[in-house]
């Protein structure tokens, strides 16, 4: 297809791999870069990096995001028993043993431990050059037209929406998992240096962090921040205290342009974070106006960073206290990461369950 945009936004790489590209930075994630993974193999251990998927707990962290609900599957109009469990076979045929048990969940997508996809954030932006700004996504792709909303469901119980959520036929996560997610990833820990204090990550001390562990970040490989975050959200047992999750952990400055310029010159792949944003979320800047009018800015400027304009793909709220333990004892960075996403047509993030093998 041709390119559907007239100009891209500033510090963006629309293009670089094709005007109808949909995996972004997730094309470095090559044949050669799975081998590099699996050659960092060498003890045959795994780690689960997800929380439970019913962290945080409640919707106080984010009353947009509701957790998972489940529910019998219903067999022929009625429950699957009375208690909706331990449904026998035998019901329709005597001489038959099996006992069955089924079920159903309705969540957030984005609730816990989760992946980004290229069609969750976009941001208005003249990409016509007709002097007026649209919704518009990586690699140019529309809000009404590619990203569009899906039929209503009148039948949805609260609180879902009842109304049509986001269908992206474009930049779905499907395309994320159908690239199948496997290669090389490299721990960057920052709480072993910066302790669970809030504060935001530029690359001056980014870099200083990377020699003093002698970590090297190379093109393809998939990027990990351990903050401690969620360690601490999970031993607040699903009653997360948020006023003190505020205070706790660190992320990435977005505002630091040095950092931002970093992340895309590294190639790397992809970001990964035990955190909810992978940056931290901070007040809007004051920025200078240009002959008196207003300049618009984004509330993640990370986020718009990589999923807007360079096509990274952002994982949040990863589990890595664990692993970053296991590397740091054993004077180790990286690791075979294997992360797909859920291959659900048109979603716009997803669960996941990542494992890491050392």
């Amino acid at each position: 297809m041709a390119q559907r945009w007239k100009q891209a936004p500033a510090r963006s790489n629309w293009g670089e791999f094709g005007p109808d590209d949909q995996r972004g930075r997730m094309n470095l994630v090559t044949p050669a870069k799975v081998l590099q993974g699996i050659a960092e193999v060498r003890e045959g251990r795994t780690f689960c990096l997800s929380l439970p998927l019913d962290v945080p707990g409640g919707n106080t962290m984010n009353p947009r995001r509701q957790p998972p609900q489940r529910f019998a599957v219903l067999r022929d109009g009625k429950s699957a028993g009375q208690q909706g469990f331990c449904w026998p076979y035998a019901s329709e045929d005597a001489d038959l043993t099996d006992v069955v048990n089924d079920d159903v969940v309705l969540m957030s997508l984005q609730y816990s431990t989760q992946w980004d996809s290229l069609a969750h954030m976009g941001s208005l932006f003249d990409a016509d050059g007709d002097g007026v700004a649209e919704a518009v996504f990586y690699n140019g792709f529309r809000a009404g037209q590619e990203i569009r909303a899906g039929a209503p469901d009148t039948q949805a119980p609260l609180p879902f929406a009842r109304y049509p959520g986001p269908q992206a036929d474009a930049l779905g996560i499907e395309h994320l998992a159908a690239h199948g997610v496997q290669g090389r990833a490299v721990m960057i820990d920052l709480e072993h240096h910066l302790g669970r204090s809030r504060q935001a990550v530029g690359y001056d001390t980014l870099m200083r962090i990377l020699e003093d562990d002698g970590v090297e970040v190379e093109a393809g490989d998939m990027v990990c921040i351990h903050t401690g975050f969620a360690d601490t959200l999970l031993a607040m047992n699903r009653q997360p205290d948020v006023a003190r999750l505020h205070e706790t952990g660190t992320g990435l400055d977005g505002w630091d342009d040095k950092l931002l310029n970093w992340i895309v010159d590294v190639r790397l792949a992809c970001l990964l974070a035990d955190n909810p944003a992978v940056e931290l979320v901070v007040p809007k800047l004051t920025l200078p106006t240009a002959g008196g009018s207003r300049l618009r800015q984004p509330r993640l400027p990370l986020h718009e960073h990589c999923l807007f304009k360079n096509g990274i793909h952002l994982g949040e709220l990863w589990y890595l206290t664990e692993l970053a333990g296991w590397l740091r004892a054993n004077r180790r960075s990286r690791f075979l990461l294997t992360a797909p996403p859920l291959r659900l047509p048109g979603a716009v993030g997803s669960p996941a369950t990542p494992v890491a093998t050392v």
